[in-house]
């Protein structure tokens, strides 16, 4: 039986995807091998890198002067990678600390070049986004950094900074990818891990600018350096392939997913909205439960809740478990209770949370 998985990542994928997958699992279009058989350097892989990468092209409008590049290393290690590409001979960078994973790109830039934290949510205990009136950028930063939604803390941007000094805007958004439109040509580069919104974990998406190619530190490994993996069109070395297979499936998904009148990705937009409000609503209506994220910064893909003791945690959990509601557990540096809810995640499985919801809090409030 299928359960709601509200896990933060690897993450809920479209039943449809996975029954395309297992449908083609021994035999691709008709070539007797599965995907992870075949060569990477292949005609066959080549089809499904092109369509890939055409579809994301073309769902998130991404411009002709962008590169998309599949790698590998997950986000984290694109906290290393960027700087190595990026700081040039600035060897400055401004980054914006929303929460933990901002945290863990400032630390591992630091390893490379000077960080410049223009703003920090530390002293509000990371439950608001820092206003822009309070950010102090560099005029000579080589790039302004930003998580665009905090998976831990349940943060997300609903806006965007001002471009400032001609500094490129540098954003990891591997939780929030793909589930609204995203005006890319803002960014001189954006990056994340597949395992939210794309696909299965191991692959990497990386979309950059062609003017910040060609800029990466000599002791960059080549199989890192944007450059190179661009100039063998993602394929310098052996690439994720049957992630890539499966996120392009997502990709043919998402466009089927398109309302009338409506793009993909606004009209993934309208579902995340309604869903997380019911949600967000649930929780508001309560006085049982506690949301700490201020209203204007709560994720919509990231749900985070307290139940009123710590004893309740466990017996939530169980209850939740029996009715096929699982992964709910919040991440062990924040406590609580975290609902993860994708583009994957149907409005079906946020209703059955939220009868959960009031629910328990009839038998334990």
């Amino acid at each position: 039986m299928r359960v709601y998985n509200f896990s933060p990542g690897p993450a809920v994928l479209p039943e449809e995807v996975l029954r395309r997958a297992q449908e083609e699992m021994l035999d691709w279009h008709g070539t007797g091998m599965s995907v992870m058989e075949m060569s990477h350097r292949g005609p066959e892989f080549g089809e499904i890198l092109t369509r890939a990468e055409a579809d994301l092209r073309e769902i998130l409008a991404v411009p002709s002067n962008y590169r998309i590049l599949f790698m590998q290393g997950g986000a984290l290690a694109e906290n290393a990678i960027v700087p190595l590409n990026l700081l040039g001979e600035q060897g400055l960078a401004d980054y914006v600390d929303t929460g933990i994973w901002s945290q863990k790109s400032i630390t591992e830039a630091s390893r490379y070049g000077e960080v410049v934290v223009v703003a920090s949510g530390k002293s509000s205990g990371y439950t608001r986004i820092p206003p822009e009136s309070e950010w102090r950028r560099s005029p000579d930063a080589a790039y302004l950094h930003l998580c665009t939604n905090e998976t831990i803390g349940g943060l997300e941007y609903h806006w965007l900074p001002e471009p400032a000094y001609g500094v490129p805007l540098v954003a990891d958004m591997s939780s929030n990818l793909l589930s609204r439109p995203v005006p890319v040509e803002r960014f001189g580069l954006i990056y994340g891990g597949a395992q939210k919104n794309i696909g299965p974990s191991g692959l990497t998406l990386v979309i950059v600018r062609e003017d910040l190619l060609g800029r990466a530190h000599p002791l960059c490994p080549s199989a890192f350096n944007y450059q190179v993996v661009a100039d063998h069109a993602s394929l310098f070395n052996t690439p994720p392939t049957f992630a890539i297979y499966i996120a392009g499936l997502v990709f043919a998904w998402l466009k089927e997913q398109a309302l009338p009148g409506l793009s993909a990705l606004a009209s993934m937009e309208a579902r995340n909205i309604e869903k997380s409000a019911l949600l967000y609503e649930a929780l508001d209506e309560s006085g049982f439960y506690r949301t700490a994220v201020e209203k204007s910064d709560r994720s919509r893909m990231n749900v985070t809740f307290f139940l009123p003791k710590e004893e309740h945690n466990a017996v939530f959990l169980a209850g939740a478990k029996e009715r096929g509601l699982v992964q709910l557990k919040g991440h062990k540096s924040a406590g609580g209770m975290r609902a993860s809810i994708y583009n994957a995640m149907p409005k079906s499985g946020v209703v059955a949370l939220v009868e959960y919801l009031a629910e328990f809090e009839r038998v334990h409030g």
